[in-house]
């Protein structure tokens, strides 16, 4: 091989590896599989208004979000639509109330929020052609199994509920090995 020939490869390896860099590291890759991070700051302060926390934990320390996210890409594929939707109506409503994102609001304005939306009463175009209330019942249900269900679906993160309602945290023992030597 060329002496200039060795040089241009070279040099174009070294360009090429550098533009690789660059684009990886401004390269953002969400913790999220479904939900935008806008999206999850609604939803984490919704959940934390159905299941608020005080002596214990509430949604959010339970990682309730996190149970909700990953059973949009798997088992509440059919939620889809009615999560962008509901979401996106609960930010509508924020605005037009109290012209601010729903996640700045203070606790008590949320609340407000939350109990509009229960009610079917929600402010905003979006809930003129879907139902909050129906919305509501969909988020309260999967908070619920969030913040109740099993760790190894994504929620109830250091079994918390557990805790709470004083049950054992199940104890993971492993495969039972049976000895057919004495059968």
């Amino acid at each position: 091989m060329h002496r200039r020939k060795f040089i241009g490869i070279t040099g174009a390896g070294i360009i090429g590896i550098s533009i690789l860099a660059k684009c990886r590291n401004s390269t953002i890759i969400s913790q999220w599989r479904f939900f935008t991070d806008e999206e999850v700051l609604i939803l984490e302060a919704a959940c934390e208004q159905i299941i608020p926390a005080d002596k214990d934990p509430g949604a959010k320390e339970a990682n309730v979000v996190n149970f909700i996210d990953k059973q949009m890409v798997n088992y509440y594929k059919s939620h889809q639509n009615a999560y962008r939707v509901g979401i996106a109506g609960i930010q509508e409503t924020s605005k037009i109330l109290y012209k601010q994102s729903f996640d700045k609001l203070s606790f008590d304005q949320q609340y407000q929020i939350m109990l509009l939306l229960e009610a079917g009463e929600a402010k905003g175009k979006i809930w003129e052609e879907n139902s909050s209330s129906a919305f509501f019942d969909l988020l309260r249900e999967h908070t619920m199994q969030g913040f109740y269900g099993s760790p190894k679906h994504g929620g109830n993160k250091n079994y918390v509920s557990y805790k709470m309602i004083g049950i054992d945290v199940p104890q993971i023992i492993g495969q039972n090995r049976y000895h057919t030597k004495n059968l």
